[in-house]
């Protein structure tokens, strides 16, 4: 029978595994984003956040599976323990930012979920990946599982509107406010797609105008 002190020092060992995971992560999305500036004058990544669930949530969440509050059951049944948010300028960036960690050698791609093409019924917008991350302790390495969200900046904007929502109603939302958020979740494609539009039109822009330095400002804001 473990003792309340040992209970605590192995959930808080556990938990640091998930910290360095999200460094490592952290660290290479980084890099990636300052070689892309470098190459092609242009930043993929507006933001990062990280977090890692509370021991609370994990709890909360491994009795909702029916199942025995242990390390053991934590690391196999839930994948989302730590967390990484990516946004960005445009859609296409989400789906290049895939394409450059799915071609990473020691990153492995468990689960993809493309809430973007297929959103869910809410309007809810984003890519859901689960990755595989090595970590390298002392005395041995670890696997570990992390959940990478990638959205634009007007995702992000809605979905934390809509936490907001739900928060504050208890999951309970009057109909007249989830047919708003619907609502929105469209002007946020449409904007979305706008954007795009107006960012190729400028590279356009670019391409054939020799004075590129009255267009380099423009492309900045970008």
């Amino acid at each position: 029978m473990q003792t309340m002190q040992e209970r605590i020092t192995e959930w808080t060992n556990f938990l640091f595994i998930y910290k360095f995971a999200l460094d490592e992560i952290d660290t290479k999305l980084t890099i990636l984003n300052e070689e892309f500036q470098f190459v092609h004058q242009h930043n993929p990544i507006e933001h990062i956040k990280s977090r890692i669930k509370s021991p609370d949530s994990i709890r909360e969440k491994l009795e909702r599976k029916g199942l025995e509050v242990t390390v053991e059951n934590a690391r196999e049944h839930i994948h989302d323990i730590a967390g990484i948010r990516v946004m960005c300028s445009f859609v296409s960036d989400i789906y290049k930012i895939f394409e450059i960690i799915s071609n990473q050698d020691d990153l492995r791609v468990l689960r993809v979920k493309d809430y973007i093409k297929n959103p869910k019924e809410n309007g809810y917008q984003s890519l859901h990946l689960i990755v595989e991350v090595p970590v390298f302790l002392s005395n041995r390495m670890e696997k570990v599982k992390v959940e990478i969200q990638i959205r634009t900046v007007a995702m992000d904007f809605w979905a934390s509107l809509e936490h907001k929502i739900y928060y504050k109603f208890d999951k309970t939302v009057p109909k007249h406010l989830t047919d708003q958020l619907k609502e929105t979740a469209e002007m946020v494609k449409y904007l979305d797609e706008k954007m795009k539009r107006l960012k190729d039109e400028l590279e356009q822009f670019k391409e054939e105008d020799t004075s590129v330095d009255d267009v380099q400002p423009l492309l900045q804001l970008l």
